[in-house]
């Protein structure tokens, strides 16, 4: 019995310690490091996108390097797919997601939700010349969507965000048919042909539509039709707790003290980060 508590004893203190060299992972490997390295897109105007310069801009970007600031630490960009951005088991390839990640209880299993950043109302956006005047002329007819986001799964009527305190989804579109495209801005390229060329109306962030509508897409809103208002986070893998408190206390700081209002206000034109 003795040698048996002993060998319980040894065991229990092998895995106490196998946790404790895993906790803080990696907030001990950027504070050691100086340097933070974030996932985030590559062509999103005005989240994140590459300018004329090849550098990184946008919102997102500025989000992530308020973050590095505040952590005293250096920041750099990857671009990796969004299935892998939001898919979890970046095994310390990428420290953060910042990309305008919408926290569903699909994703909550394989990523941590460090903290709601700001909110994005999708809407309706039709060709100038539409007729279309509400949702329901748009029954039957043929909607665009970026693939493997919250606008198709809402479309299919299959969202399912995991926030608190938020409405009940209403799904009031009856679609003819749903095309999807691998980045946010095909669709306006489509729907700028024409209404019913090839699209009747695209599903996108607000935030999405007016950059379109800024840079001369010749599509608008439908007005106060909006189709679900979306939480955004910051994201983490799911490996260590410390980290995505520190950062998660972070982006409450910079929501209290304006700051996320402030690059709201820059990059859309109003303050989206009022919960």
């Amino acid at each position: 019995m003795k040698k048996l508590f002993m060998r319980l004893t040894v065991g229990v203190a092998f895995v106490a310690a196998a946790v404790l060299a895993h906790a803080g992972e990696t907030l001990d490997r950027v504070m050691e490091k100086k340097a933070m390295v974030v996932a985030t897109n590559s062509g999103w105007p005005p989240q994140s996108y590459l300018d004329d310069s090849n550098e990184m801009v946008g919102f997102d970007i500025d989000v992530s390097r308020e973050i590095a600031k505040r952590l005293g630490v250096e920041v750099s960009f990857e671009t990796p797919d969004w299935a892998t951005l939001t898919g979890g088991r970046w095994q310390g390839r990428y420290d953060l997601g910042v990309g305008s990640v919408t926290p569903t209880k699909a994703r909550a299993q394989v990523i941590d939700f460090v903290g709601i950043y700001y909110y994005s109302p999708y809407v309706y956006v039709v060709h100038k010349d539409s007729d279309a005047k509400s949702v329901t002329d748009l029954n039957g007819k043929v909607i665009g969507v970026e693939t493997a986001t919250t606008s198709e799964d809402f479309i299919n009527r299959k969202l399912e965000i995991d926030a608190p305190g938020l409405p009940p989804i209403e799904y009031k579109l009856e679609p003819g048919e749903v095309r999807t495209f691998a980045d946010s801005m095909l669709p306006f390229d489509d729907l700028r042909l024409g209404a019913g060329v090839r699209l009747d109306a695209v599903i996108a962030p607000e935030q999405t539509a007016m950059n379109a509508i800024k840079n001369g897409y010749p599509v608008k809103v439908l007005e106060g039709e909006y189709a679900f208002r979306e939480p955004l986070v910051v994201i983490g893998e799911k490996v260590d707790p410390d980290w995505t408190a520190k950062v998660g206390g972070i982006v409450e700081e910079m929501k209290k003290d304006g700051t996320l209002g402030q690059l709201t206000t820059k990059w859309y034109g109003k303050d989206y980060s009022a919960d």
